[in-house]
């Protein structure tokens, strides 16, 4: 075979490396030396093609010198006849005679009697370690039939590399040891078993970890700030400064100061529609903290426990797992009960001692019940909900945690914060409107001054750092003034919903108001708003979108239209006559009582109080006096 030939990969190779695999699976002593076959079975292959005048084995100088020291010690130790006789008698076990000879010339190096003969006294020991490597190839060529000294190739293969910085196990006094070919078994081993299974370690890790974030659901947990986000002046004025200061007392802060006393919670209430929730996921997402959102509705009034095996049902198990799971992280996390509302409030008085100082709570997180101590961790807990439940009455938590709470309502006026108030709503519907959806990406300064042109009607000191043609301008504040129009309705409709979900029922003359006007409904609006439209189109919008709104309540759907048209002023007459007999039949009602129309004394009633009415109306003709 050609030296071309010897360097492609040939079947022969392949079988003796298979050869080789097999006689190291059964040679203990060859096993612990050296496992590279593939190497092995290229040395053999390539060896085995010279021609026949170059065809001998390489030793390498240090295995010619442990080979002749040992015949030397063979020699003068008289023991010559005796090896020999051993191995005579191991002629039909090949793997048996080299691990004779093996065990031969390790005993006589550990004796001592082998050493390097250009080794000085300083690195002996050393010189002794890495002749150990050589102890496997002397054994082989004695084997064979010993060697030839043309064989030996006096080729340096070892030197050292002086000047190392630094510790590690190969590097002595800043000096490594470096032999070309135990060095090149290790690049090798590296390359072919090293690197392979760390790739296969890590492609494995990666499946395992996402495989468990799907099972988790954990990317539903990273706070997702909407698009349609504007960090308006009330935003940044005053709900983010209250935010801020609760927590400071429930994170802590980031000097030296910080509190240890860790307490608290937040308490978020409004109608719907104010961006709870989207304030809280801004927040989290500044933070950097886990999102944990809890449901309400999904929890239900049926939950009481913690514990997911007691839940009702299989949506309320698994918010009660994602809360479990939230103390189950214990640090960086925003735990948020949305609509708390629908909840019981013997699960809410959960909270009280994870609100307080002492920061802990029972859970159960995998069946397994646990105490969770979140002392000093960063774990907030905000809960958000309707103050007014869907029958008008205010809704109740229990005392001990609204004590432990910072509340705030977002759908109502906070101190003088009237002005950033209705100019939120202005700021929050800016995406939802074609025209001035542009000013959105651009600086908020120019959104201030297109309100300040619509307000007073002139741009005399009014700049704006974006680049906007006069037509540009001239549309947005005429869109502008027809958004004041539709906010100031929208506020009278809040105004009036929180005033009427806050009384009492006894004290009701007319019957519950339960249209909304919140920053949604303003969106709504605000996106069917253009500027060619005149004022009545606008009131119209604003009209049809209170009539659909109407439709939607479950009960009093005449009355609460009836009762915003008042408010505007846009009833007609027939309206407002049907208007004052709904209040009128309301007040009877209420005066009446009774289970409803099924109660036979409350029929009863209604029946005479309708005699009397009707007896009442004919005196009053007959004792009016003739014209």
């Amino acid at each position: 075979i050609s030296d071309h030939q010897s360097q492609i990969s040939h079947p022969y190779i392949a079988q003796l490396q298979s050869a080789l695999d097999i006689w190291l699976a059964d040679n203990k002593t060859a096993q612990a030396i050296s496992t590279q076959s593939a190497s092995a079975a290229q040395y053999l292959f390539d060896q085995l093609c010279q021609s026949d005048d170059k065809r001998h084995f390489v030793v390498s100088p240090e295995a010619a010198d442990i080979i002749k020291q040992f015949k030397h010690q063979l020699t003068v130790k008289h023991i010559e006849n005796e090896f020999n006789q051993i191995l005579e008698s191991l002629t039909e076990n090949t793997n048996a005679k080299f691990e004779v000879i093996f065990d031969w010339i390790e005993h006589s190096q550990s004796a001592g009697d082998l050493q390097s003969p250009s080794s000085t006294q300083a690195t002996q020991a050393k010189e002794v370690r890495n002749l150990q490597h050589y102890l496997t190839e002397a054994a082989a060529h004695i084997l064979r039939g010993d060697q030839k000294q043309l064989e030996v190739l006096n080729v340096r293969v070892s030197t050292q590399v002086e000047g190392m910085i630094g510790s590690h196990s190969v590097v002595e006094n800043g000096i490594y040891h470096l032999h070309y070919n135990r060095f090149m078994d290790k690049m090798r081993e590296f390359e072919q078993v090293s690197v392979p299974t760390f790739q296969a370690y890590q492609d494995t890790k990666h499946e395992l970890v996402e495989a468990k974030r799907i099972s988790m659901r954990l990317d539903e947990f990273k706070p997702k700030v909407m698009s349609a986000f504007v960090r308006n002046k009330l935003l940044n004025n005053l709900y983010l400064p209250m935010i801020g200061d609760n927590f400071a007392k429930q994170l802590g802060t980031a000097d030296k100061d910080t509190r240890t006393d860790r307490m608290g919670m937040l308490l978020l209430i409004s109608p719907p529609g104010y961006g709870k929730t989207t304030i809280m996921e801004y927040v989290a997402n500044r933070l950097g903290l886990t999102f944990m959102k809890i449901n309400g509705p999904a929890l239900g009034h049926d939950v009481v426990s913690l514990d997911p095996a007691e839940a009702p049902n299989a949506t309320a198990a698994e918010e009660v797992k994602k809360l479990n799971l939230a103390l189950e992280m214990g640090d960086n996390v925003l735990i948020y009960l949305d609509d708390i509302q629908h909840t019981h409030s013997e699960f809410l008085q959960k909270f009280i001692s994870l609100c307080d100082a002492q920061r802990k709570i029972e859970g159960v997180y995998n069946g397994i019940a646990r105490t969770y101590d979140l002392r000093g961790k960063k774990v907030g807990v905000v809960m958000a909900g309707n103050p007014y439940t869907e029958t008008g009455g205010k809704f109740q938590i229990p005392d001990m945690l609204a004590n432990r709470a910072d509340t705030y309502n977002l759908g109502d006026i906070i101190g003088d914060s009237a002005e950033d108030f209705k100019a939120s709503y202005i700021e929050n519907s800016l995406t939802s409107n074609n025209v001035l959806s542009k000013l959105a990406s651009k600086s908020q300064k120019d959104v201030y001054s297109i309100m300040r042109i619509a307000e007073t009607d002139s741009q005399e000191g009014v700049d704006f750092e974006g680049n906007y043609t006069p037509a540009e301008i001239d549309e947005m504040v005429k869109v502008t003034k027809h958004l004041y129009r539709v906010r100031d309705a929208i506020l009278r409709v809040n105004l009036q919903y929180i005033e009427s979900a806050a009384q009492e029922d006894a004290y009701r003359t007319e019957p519950p108001f339960k249209l909304q006007g919140s920053y949604r409904n303003m969106n709504r609006i605000a996106e069917k708003i253009i500027p060619l439209m005149t004022d009545q189109e606008v009131l119209d919008i604003i009209q049809d979108h209170y009539e659909n709104e109407s439709q939607t309540l479950t009960s009093g759907a005449e009355s609460n239209l009836l009762k915003f048209l008042e408010m505007e002023n846009l009833a007609t007459p027939e309206q407002q006559l049907r208007w004052e007999s709904i209040k009128k039949d309301f007040t009877k009602n209420k005066m009446i009582g009774g289970d409803g129309e099924t109660d036979p004394v409350t029929r009863l009633v209604a029946q005479l109080t309708t005699i009397n009415e009707s007896i009442t109306t004919a005196s009053n003709s007959y004792q009016k006096p003739q014209t």
